[in-house]
């Protein structure tokens, strides 16, 4: 499940996206519960919903209802998608994980900084379970991409903050499970790539949905208790070393990677020195092997 480039042509590839569809097994409705686990946090019950506007909205509303603390939605069609900064995103029907989990929790600013690393880490640890020879790694903030650089899951963390604490978190995450690239529009899978392609197989979304809903439960109850996430980061960025150009919304910047932050930050080398940004998003790479522009 990948951000579209534009709305130019968006018609034919959802055209596309549908006739995909089409070829695929679907997954038993029934069969998601089967991810949900009572004596977690996160996922203790699963809601499934064949077709649905956005599971991040829907997270929303579930945090205002009895035990929504936790839920996990998950669908296998979103109408109205969408990713950072706007952007649309497009998946064909059953082929892919999407699902958000709405949280309550009360984080320090510091705590609340890293919210985002700790679920990436969590959704890179599901994907290597299913692909574990991958050399899967995080693009700073949060996607999870292959060794060359393609896409193959990405996060939409929205929050809302209490006098500087984080009480309240929607976490949605798209992983691309069964879309093969042949499959994909030329303009995603010059970018993308998926779980099946790595692996060579259709992989279980139900399964993968567990493992992730498992290990996003260990993360969140970490960050909670204090521990910090970011050595493990630190040891899968991908970024580090590369020369990027990173768009502040508005304005971009070029530098070289020099690491992550104490306080999650993407650190720049420049001709004026060192800064830490801790918003952004790298918009290309040009390090010789990797270049190119990214979405």
């Amino acid at each position: 499940m990948l951000s579209a480039a534009s709305r130019l042509g968006a018609w034919g590839t959802i055209s596309r996206l549908m006739d995909f569809s089409l070829r695929i097994n679907p997954t038993d409705p029934a069969a998601w519960a089967g991810a949900g686990n009572a004596a977690r946090r996160v996922g203790r019950r699963i809601e499934h919903h064949a077709s649905i506007g956005s599971t991040n909205d829907r997270a929303r509303e579930a945090l205002r209802e009895p035990g929504g603390d936790g839920l996990a939605v998950v669908a296998d069609l979103q109408t109205a998608g969408r990713g950072r900064r706007g952007r649309s995103w497009l998946s064909p029907p059953g082929a892919n994980l999407m699902v958000s989990v709405p949280l309550r929790t009360r984080l320090d600013p510091h705590a609340a900084g890293l919210l985002g690393i700790a679920a990436a880490l969590a959704v890179r640890d599901a994907c290597a379970t299913v692909a574990p020879e991958a050399e899967l790694a995080i693009r700073w903030p949060n996607d999870v991409i292959a060794a060359d650089g393609t896409k193959l899951a990405g996060l939409l963390l929205e929050t809302a903050l209490e006098d500087g604490w984080l009480v309240e978190a929607i976490i949605g995450v798209g992983i691309n499970t069964n879309w093969r690239r042949a499959d994909m529009p030329a303009e995603i899978a010059a970018r993308a790539t998926s779980l099946t392609d790595l692996v060579g197989a259709p992989v279980d979304r139900v399964a993968l949905l567990g493992t992730l809903l498992g290990a996003l439960d260990r993360e969140i109850a970490a960050l909670e208790a204090g521990a910090a996430p970011l050595a493990r980061l630190r040891s899968v960025s991908w970024l580090d070393g590369k020369r990027v150009e990173l768009d502040l919304g508005g304005t971009v910047v070029e530098g070289r990677v020099a690491g992550i932050g104490d306080d999650g930050s993407l650190l720049l080398d420049d001709a004026a020195g060192r800064t830490g940004y801790t918003v952004g998003e790298v918009v290309r790479v040009m390090d010789a092997a990797t270049a190119g522009a990214l979405a």
